[in-house]
C-alpha cells in the first residue's frame, strides 16, 4: 500500500546541485506533511526538511538557504532541490510522511566529493 521511492542521487562536486525525487503511492503528498531525512555513515538519521499540506516549509539549520523542498500534487511526488552542496551533505537521503512515518523508502545515495 504505502510505498516511497527515492531517486536522483549521485556523485557531485562541492558547490554543485542535485534534485532528489520521492514518488509516493498509498498516501497523498497533497494532504500529508512530507519530509526528507538523511543518514551519513556512522551517524543517526537526521531530519532535513518538511512541507505541510498547506505548503509551509521548514529546514534544518545545516541546509537552510541551500535546500528547497517542494511537491507536485498531480504526480504525487516530493522533491528536494539541493544547491551549494558540501562534502558534509554526503549521506543516504530518505523521504517520509508525518502521518505514516513508519514507512520508508530505499533511500538514494548522495556523495559530494572532489
Amino acid at each position: 500500500q504505502v510505498q516511497l521511492v527515492e531517486s536522483g542521487g549521485g556523485l557531485v562536486q562541492p558547490g554543485g546541485s542535485l534534485r532528489l525525487s520521492c514518488a509516493a503511492s498509498g498516501i497523498s503528498v497533497r494532504t500529508y506533511t512530507m519530509t526528507w531525512h538523511r543518514q551519513a555513515p556512522g551517524k543517526q538519521r537526521e531530519w532535513v526538511a518538511g512541507i505541510s499540506s498547506g505548503g509551509t516549509t521548514n529546514y534544518a539549520d545545516s541546509v537552510k538557504a541551500r535546500f528547497t523542498i517542494s511537491r507536485d500534487n498531480a504526480k504525487n511526488t516530493v522533491y528536494l532541490q539541493m544547491d551549494s552542496l558540501k562534502p558534509e551533505d554526503t549521506a543516504v537521503y530518505y523521504c517520509n510522511s508525518l502521518q505514516r512515518s513508519d514507512y520508508w523508502g530505499q533511500g538514494t545515495q548522495v556523495t559530494v566529493s572532489s
